[in-house]
């Protein structure tokens, strides 16, 4: 596709339960989408084993992230499993402007907040995918799989996921995770549709 009929990037918020492995499918998604721009978010959760500052998540103290909320910094923010999540403004509204898709990973209290403020910030409407695991077993399987946790933070992300699932009429799309390749190439076909709106296409008929 020409890029340069674009009037604006597309923000493809990207939510689920935790094991759902969206981290996973947005990392190949990006793999094959080298142009599009990842938004990283703030947390105040511990780094995982392999994860870098500036990477995964902006690693902040709690003191430093409200500091950041308090000047207005974030898109949206929430509290989840005990720490803070944020997306800050800047790493949505600079690609955007400048014409490139840019890609947020949030989990769902995160989007229902984007819903309210992305589309001002941006001028353009964001579009919302849920990554579903083919069942809650599978999502039991891959948080143990992590090996990360204790069992009582495996119990509660369960609990949250149970929750979390049901909100999946509230977006735009749906991708059930059964195959990190397929989804992958169902998010693409998304992303595709999106960038040919008519109201991201700067055109005249010749």
């Amino acid at each position: 596709m020409n890029r340069s009929l674009l009037k604006r990037g597309v923000p493809v918020v990207v939510s689920g339960p935790s094991g759902a492995g969206k981290s996973t499918v947005c990392r190949e998604l990006l793999a094959r989408e080298p142009e599009m721009h990842f938004s990283v978010s703030c947390t105040t959760r511990p780094a995982r084993p392999g994860e870098t500052d500036g990477a995964a998540y902006y690693f902040l103290s709690r003191a430093q992230f409200e500091a950041r909320l308090a000047a207005d910094g974030f898109l949206e923010h929430a509290e989840v499993h005990g720490n803070y999540y944020g997306t800050p403004r800047s790493e949505v509204t600079a690609p955007i402007s400048a014409g490139r898709d840019v890609l947020l990973d949030v989990d769902v209290q995160g989007a229902r907040s984007l819903r309210h403020n992305l589309d001002a910030a941006v001028s353009g409407a964001p579009v919302f995918i849920f990554i579903a695991p083919p069942s809650l077993v599978v999502l039991e399987q891959r948080l143990r799989g992590r090996g990360t946790e204790s069992e009582e933070t495996i119990q509660r992300r369960l609990a949250n996921a149970r929750v979390e699932v049901t909100a999946w009429r509230e977006y735009d799309f749906l991708v059930i995770n059964d195959d990190v390749a397929a989804a992958v190439t169902r998010l693409q076909a998304i992303l595709t549709a999106a960038r040919c709106a008519t109201s991201r296409q700067q055109w005249t008929p010749g």
